[in-house]
């Protein structure tokens, strides 16, 4: 069936665009409609689909594709209102909870415990039976609770039955510009609760209950994994081959990852979408010639149908060893979706032929549309199917053809995939092209199938290691080169989309003059506009680091960075996760000053992270000569009350400490850095680390009524041993900014302190609730205001009362 045969193919394509443009407009919902209205939006629309196919007129296609979006629309609300009614009620957030389950999947291994999905089949707290949701994302860390006694090391295995005492909390995440949305992620997993197994010597202790729970598939990828991991001795190429081998992505360290990132071959470095697609790519073509070689399996049944049908059943296959997580179903159900529309006989062209495939997954997955994976995979896809490898006649024995058949594909890919690559993570590889030409047939010939025979014939994965370490050489080299990777400001949607047009234009076999367009296209997404504040004024960037703190200020051409936020686990801190990808998508190519203001980790976490990534041209700290952060830094001032400087006609001030401090100070918050910051139209911010009230009353007697300041950081992140009463008179902020994590365990802020702010008539900011806070001439905005969605973490949850952050804790302790 031709696309153009009965129905047009502008018919089907309006079609299906309409259902993708339903769901696309329910994922820009702020918040769902009330009960029963996405039911009905989403009835009326079926019933319309079902009238329109009865009413034959000429408005019946208009109507059809309204009553799809509609379908599509309510369908989506409709599931994710039965979503957001599963979650974790908050009344039971922070309680002390006994919970029986079974380990769901294959628990991933980390530096500081493990963590692992829970599937839920009773609960109680205090005796009494509580509901839960389903799954839960938990980790179980290698300390206790108190991080004094070590927990004791357990085998945790996919399957098993435990009885485990439990701290749970509602999903939250970091939310700043620009950012990874952790609570989308939370929200498509279908996680209705995180948490943590608590290890303490008094009350319940973990219980084994046998192994329960049949997971074969997911006990064999364990079993894989942790043989290979026992026997290959090099940890990063025994990292590589079980991310390869059965889907462990936590098992390459993060250096690893921004080295594959930087070469451009971080798809090829897991079971990815991509990856599947290639998988089944290279099937497909291997079962298609080899089929050719028989004249009765070709009567039997066409060798392009057998190749498409084998490759699928191969991508199959390989996606259940990576666990089958939604990314790998999105991509299955999309090579599904193509080759039964290439079975049936529509010969419809290829973009027509993606439409179909994304309808599909969107049917199954709404919230794949607002995934980097989702887009990749679907250009990856689309980029081969424009090349069509699987239907030229040429055979593996003519080599020429096929090395420039690999080489144009391999070009096609690189520039087709850069725009993507641009606007969802800043950056491309400019080195990507020359290592996935070699990258690619090494990993997909080489280092994938001897990892995969290796679970048959185990004394293959010492080939397969020593394959990995010699290709990460190479990256290494590669990586080396000058302006390996390019990065980019994060530029607006439109951007993005018309450097995706752009690539399109350049790759189609269009005349030259058509494909020129394509360069004022490029542009916006290529060099994207950055504003920055004009002279005498200041940009305050307060990011949501968690239970630490880090603030970016910003003049018309300097920037400061005041502390990095903190460590999370030893191989993860919010430098990495949240301070460089921050500064990357604003633009910023380096720091001028990077102020620390004291040791603690909560503030030096990221630090290491920041100096990797991002040059900076000068330190002012409080920490010690011999501190490991100071090591090789050339240009650094220790802080000091009195030191002043200007840019761009802002005046900055170190408050505190005092010289003398250094001498007499026995607490690292006693010497934190205090810098006060102005404009030429008088509007100041005060930085103020974790000063407690013995530095706040120095302070006062130091500087006095100069204190005042329009914004402030509050002191120790809202301790009831800091923000004296005196101290917040004399600063009188309009707005005191708070940076704490989500139901902070040391109850920040405290209740008192808020309480007095409030009482003062000053506006409190929480980043726990605001997300990153963004301050400019006057205007401010909290990220989670920005980029409200439906699915992200409320103050109050739906039909439960709210329950302060750190009470629970506090009580149980």
């Amino acid at each position: 069936m031709h696309a153009a045969a009965g129905d047009p193919g502008w018919r089907w394509a309006s079609a299906m665009l309409a259902w993708l443009g339903g769901v696309a407009l329910q994922l820009q919902q702020p918040s769902l409609w009330p009960a029963g209205a996405n039911l009905a939006c989403a009835t009326g629309g079926l019933l319309g689909v079902v009238l329109v196919a009865l009413w034959q007129h000429r408005a019946s296609h208009a109507l059809l594709c309204v009553a799809l979006a509609m379908a599509a629309f309510g369908s989506t609300a409709w599931r994710a209102e039965q979503r957001l009614a599963a979650q974790l009620s908050g009344a039971l957030e922070g309680r002390n909870l006994l919970v029986t389950g079974s380990v769901d999947r294959m628990p991933q291994l980390s530096s500081d415990g493990v963590r692992f999905v829970f599937a839920v089949e009773s609960a109680s707290t205090d005796g009494r039976a509580v509901a839960l949701p389903k799954l839960l994302a938990l980790s179980w860390s290698h300390t206790a609770d108190d991080g004094s006694l070590a927990a004791p090391q357990v085998d945790l295995r996919a399957g098993q039955r435990w009885q485990l005492p439990l701290r749970l909390r509602r999903p939250h995440a970091a939310m700043n510009p620009h950012g990874f949305d952790g609570e989308l992620w939370l929200f498509e997993q279908g996680f209705g609760a995180t948490g943590i197994v608590r290890n303490t010597v008094a009350g319940p202790q973990p219980r084994l209950l046998g192994e329960g729970a049949w997971r074969p598939i997911e006990r064999a990828r364990q079993a894989v994994r942790d043989a290979l991991l026992l026997r290959v001795r090099d940890t990063r190429a025994a990292g590589v081959l079980a991310a390869l081998a059965v889907g462990d992505q936590a098992a390459i360290a993060r250096d690893d990852w921004n080295l594959f990132r930087d070469a451009g071959v971080a798809h090829l470095m897991s079971i990815s979408g991509v990856h599947i697609t290639m998988f089944a790519w290279l099937a497909g073509g291997l079962i298609g010639w080899a089929w050719r070689r028989s004249s009765r399996a070709c009567l039997w049944w066409p060798a392009p149908q057998a190749g498409r049908a084998g490759g699928l059943l191969v991508a199959a296959l390989y996606a259940l060893l990576a666990g089958f997580g939604v990314p790998a179903q999105r991509t299955l159900l999309m090579l599904a979706a193509a080759v039964l529309l290439r079975a049936a006989g529509t010969h419809w062209p290829w973009p027509l032929v993606l439409a179909a495939a994304a309808v599909v997954v969107t049917a199954v997955d709404p919230w794949a549309l607002l995934q980097a994976g989702f887009w990749l995979s679907f250009a990856a896809v689309g980029l081969l199917m424009a090349s069509d490898p699987l239907q030229t006649g040429a055979s593996p024995a003519a080599l020429p053809a096929r090395l420039r058949t690999a080489l144009r594909t391999q070009v096609i890919a690189t520039l087709g995939l850069a725009p993507l690559s641009l606007a969802f993570f800043q950056q491309v590889s400019l080195v990507g092209f020359a290592a996935n030409l070699v990258a690619i047939p090494w990993v997909t010939l080489v280092v994938t199938p001897l990892a995969l025979t290796g679970m048959i014939v185990p004394w293959l994965w010492q080939p397969a290691a020593a394959a990995v370490a010699g290709l990460v050489w190479l990256l290494q080299v590669i990586t080396t080169w000058p302006a390996a990777v390019w990065t980019v400001p994060a530029a607006p949607t439109w951007a993005a989309i018309a450097g995706t047009a752009a690539a399109l234009l350049g790759l189609l076999p269009l005349p030259w003059r058509l494909r020129l367009l394509a360069v004022p296209l490029a542009m916006p997404l290529l060099l994207p506009a950055v504003a920055h504040p004009p002279p005498g004024h200041f940009e305050l960037v307060v990011p949501d680091v968690g239970q630490g703190t880090a603030a970016l200020v910003r003049t018309h051409s300097h920037l400061l960075l005041y502390d990095t936020g903190p460590g999370y686990a030893r191989d993860a801190d919010a430098g990495q996760r949240i301070i460089v990808p921050l500064l990357r998508a604003r633009g910023e190519r380096r720091i001028d000053l990077l102020m620390l203001s004291h040791r603690d980790s909560d503030h030096v976490g990221g630090a290491a992270s920041v100096r990797a990534a991002v040059p900076v041209a000068h330190w002012s700290t409080s920490l010690a000569p011999e501190h490991p952060l100071l090591a090789g830094v050339a240009s650094h001032r220790r802080c000091v009350a009195g030191h002043r400087w200007q840019w761009d006609g802002v005046a900055f001030e170190v408050l505190h400490p005092d010289a003398a401090d250094y001498a007499v100070a026995t607490k690292s918050n006693a010497l934190s850095c205090v810098l006060r910051v102005s404009d030429a139209a008088g509007r100041s911010a005060l930085l103020s680390g974790d000063i407690e009230a013995r530095q706040e009353a120095a302070l006062l007697a130091r500087a006095g009524s100069t204190l005042q300041s329009m914004l402030m950081l509050v002191p120790h992140h809202g301790s009831k041993t800091s923000s004296s009463a005196a101290f917040v008179d004399a600063v009188q902020p309009q707005v005191a900014l708070v940076q704490a994590g989500y139901r902070s365990r040391f109850g920040h802020p405290a209740p008192e302190i808020e309480l007095r702010y409030r009482a003062h008539g000053i506006a409190l900011v929480r980043s726990d609730r605001c997300g990153a806070w963004t301050w400019r001439d006057g205007a401010a905005q909290c990220s989670r205001d920005a980029r409200r969605r439906y699915w992200h973490w409320t103050q109050r949850p739906l039909g439960a009362p709210e329950v302060s952050p750190g009470t629970a804790e506090q009580a149980s302790r």
